[in-house]
């Protein structure tokens, strides 16, 4: 059995392809530059030139493949569709697709495939603190529009139910909410990472159109920044309920974000 995972560098990808290789798996990971991606991902993982957004380009990484992951990301809209049509021709039988944050063109293409699938539906990355990092180093301050609770996840738990939803039976046509064990405000997500660090930092609000304009000027399209922010802005209810998906499917307790910082600090 071959498992092909997209994304495979990704936040949640190299978690994916790392959880299957532990597990004794044939990877295959999908990799726009598979000479960096040698550094990042296991030994003996087959490493195949590509992106899960032209899906001319990934039809030779579907031979042989019976298994298949998919992040959706920006750019995959218009794709993701005909992805999973080329998967289900190849012979791929089960799925996991890590949503984009609403059932969106490929997310419903995984569900209408004819083959097993299961959505992951997590809610904000605690690896979104990454984006923190900058403004840490240089002037000890966060600046964010919002203070809303969020029961973050670890991405490594994402990752986690999707090995086991690829390896194991009794999740297909699932959707699974994935939240971590607490809900934490940007205030108080901070204060952890300051106790961790041994420093202060600040939390410096910004207004929404700061925001906005901040992530377009990463290159983000204005629709996919105003979907972003005016996610923080008017949160869902699920982003801030701590769900207990993660600990039923992996038989353990979510990751917590102490957890997570201990690894990630020194990036800080």
């Amino acid at each position: 059995m071959t498992i092909l995972v997209t994304g495979a560098t990704g936040n949640t990808g190299r978690h994916v392809v790392a959880g299957l290789a532990r597990r004794g798996q044939r990877v295959r990971a999908l990799t726009r530059d598979p000479d960096a991606a040698r550094s990042v991902l296991p030994p003996g993982v087959e490493l195949v030139r590509g992106t899960h957004t032209a899906p001319d380009a990934v039809t030779d990484a579907l031979d042989g493949v019976t298994r298949l992951h998919i992040t959706v990301t920006p750019g995959l809209a218009d794709a993701g569709a005909e992805l999973v049509r080329r998967a289900v021709d190849a012979g791929v039988r089960r799925m996991t697709v890590v949503w984009g944050g609403y059932v969106g063109p490929t997310e419903r293409a995984v569900a209408d495939s004819g083959v097993e699938w299961t959505r992951l539906e997590p809610q904000e990355f605690m690896s979104n603190t990454l984006t923190w990092i900058d403004s840490i180093r240089a002037e000890g301050v966060v600046r964010e529009p919002y203070d809303s609770p969020s029961a973050v996840v670890h991405e490594a738990d994402i990752a986690a139910v999707a090995v086991t939803a690829l390896l194991e039976d009794g999740h297909a046509g699932r959707a699974y909410n994935l939240t971590g064990p607490q809900a934490l405000t940007t205030r108080e997500r901070i204060a952890i990472l300051s106790k961790a660090l041994g420093r202060d930092i600040a939390f410096a609000p910004i207004t929404h159109e700061q925001a906005v304009d901040r992530l377009l000027a990463t290159g983000v399209s204005r629709e996919d920044a105003e979907y972003v922010i005016g996610w923080y802005a008017s949160p869902p209810e699920e982003a801030s309920t701590v769900d207990e998906t993660v600990a039923e499917v992996l038989g353990r307790p979510a990751r917590t974000f102490e957890q997570w910082v201990a690894e990630h600090a020194s990036r800080f």
